[in-house]
């Protein structure tokens, strides 16, 4: 799923935040998860995605998360909460929109089965 779009990751509810900034959500969700790139979703273990937000193109993507990352925590917490009052993980909703996430109780192929998100569901490849 190829789209512009400024997302956030924490630690945990109130706990440690990152905003950045992707071409392509999924692909990054699935980095952060695996913690495949080293830096600070690394070092804090940054892996749940309780904001994000499309964007028409890299440019207005960049412009926002600049405009996200000048605010203060109160406000970035605010914006979280409005729209995830619990700080749940949007990756499974995500990933499943994109119809590249099954549950394992809707899908009986042989696969990887783990728990995600509080359902069983059978991973995909990464993007």
């Amino acid at each position: 799923m190829k789209q512009a779009a400024v997302y956030i990751m924490a630690n945990k509810r109130n706990g440690t935040i990152y905003t950045g900034v992707t071409s392509n959500l999924l692909q990054r969700d699935w980095q952060h998860k695996n913690k495949l790139a080293d830096g600070f979703t690394k070092r804090y273990e940054c892996s749940l995605l309780v904001y994000y937000e499309a964007c028409e193109n890299m440019e207005q993507a960049i412009l926002r998360e600049k405009q996200i990352k000048g605010g203060s925590r109160a406000k970035k917490i605010a914006m979280i909460e409005s729209v995830n009052p619990e700080w749940l993980d949007l990756s499974s909703t995500l990933w499943y929109q994109a119809g590249l996430l099954r549950y394992a109780r809707d899908d009986n192929r042989v696969g990887e089965a783990g728990r995600y998100g509080g359902a069983e569901i059978v991973f995909p490849l990464p993007p």
